[in-house]
């Protein structure tokens, strides 16, 4: 009889300390949902009434709605208060816009000379003869056979132009000595020009100007006569026509696709006669003086003469227009 008293306390006091600990183990809601979630995967045949959801199911679906609810919410709210920092595209309307696909690796020459005319007018103005100057207008033509590569001809004027300088003017009349000079009266030549180099560069802010580089050589012929500085008195000089050959180096800066500036400096190359520094004294075979016998005013050998002369105008590019064969 004691001992199932004993047995029946002892039962008694196991209960009453257990019950406390059961009370005090509340799972998380986590916990919770997933221990629900498990009962209802282990009881698949257990169906909720109609119109209810299961407590986990439907706390979850309330928790995304309420935030893609929020989401919306806020981007309205934003576009709201400013406008027009909230984009908002078409994405159909921007599906079928047509798309430009070509690309440019290489952009089309903007001033085009293949198969153009240049008409070039300048001014030329000697630069090498501190003795006497030859001045003169000039005009050029050529053709592009390519752009690169053109066939032309120039020619120059000088008559009338010649100008001795005061120096050697005075010093010849004073005590005849002087440097001997030449008249020129004109040049033509026959050329081959090539533009190696062309470009653009930016100036005064807000214009951009294209520019080319170009080399010519040529040959041709010069008239010209020496100019009587030792004896003005008794010698008087014709013209003769000498072969000359010349190279230039010359740029064009473009205005428009037909209009150019031009600056060339060039180099006309050729044999001069110039004046004999010496008056022959004497008569000659049929008595008349040596100092008035043509055969002895001129020098014995000709003179290697450099007549570089700096040549501003401008070129005239014809046609004004021109198209290309193949499109971009």
């Amino acid at each position: 009889m004691r001992k199932n008293q004993a047995g029946v306390g002892l039962s008694i006091a196991l209960a009453l300390m257990i019950a406390p600990l059961e009370s005090f183990a509340q799972p998380k809601k986590g916990a919770a949902t997933s221990k629900a979630a498990a009962a209802a995967a282990a009881e698949p045949d257990v169906e909720a009434p109609e119109g209810e959801t299961p407590s986990g199911e439907g706390d979850a679906a309330a928790a995304d709605g309420g935030e893609a609810g929020g989401e919306a919410g806020s981007l309205d709210e934003l576009c709201k208060i400013d406008p027009e920092n909230c984009v908002k595209v078409d994405m159909d309307a921007a599906s079928k816009r047509d798309i430009d696909s070509d690309m440019y690796a290489v952009q089309q020459i903007w001033a085009l000379r293949t198969n153009r005319f240049e008409i070039n007018p300048y001014f030329g103005l000697t630069m090498n003869d501190q003795f006497v100057a030859h001045n003169g207008p000039g005009l050029g033509l050529n053709y592009y056979l390519m752009h690169w590569l053109a066939a032309g001809v120039n020619g120059n004027v000088y008559a009338g132009l010649n100008s001795q300088s005061d120096f050697n003017f005075q010093t010849s009349r004073a005590a005849r000595i002087g440097q001997p000079i030449t008249e020129y009266q004109w040049n033509v030549n026959a050329n081959a020009t090539f533009v190696p180099a062309y470009g653009k560069f930016a100036a005064f802010s807000n214009f951009i100007f294209h520019y080319d580089f170009y080399v010519t050589l040529g040959g041709g012929a010069i008239s010209t006569r020496p100019i009587a500085v030792v004896d003005p008195d008794n010698r008087t000089f014709a013209f003769s026509v000498k072969p000359t050959f010349g190279a230039a180096l010359g740029m064009r800066i473009f205005f428009t696709r037909y209009l150019a500036a031009m600056l060339e400096v060039r180099d006309y190359v050729f044999w001069e006669d110039l004046e004999n520094p010496s008056i022959s004294s004497g008569l000659n075979s049929v008595g008349k003086p040596l100092a008035q016998d043509p055969t002895t005013w001129l020098a014995p050998e000709s003179s290697f003469t450099n007549n570089v002369q700096a040549q501003l105008g401008l070129s005239v590019f014809l046609p004004f227009s021109w198209s290309y064969q193949k499109a971009k």
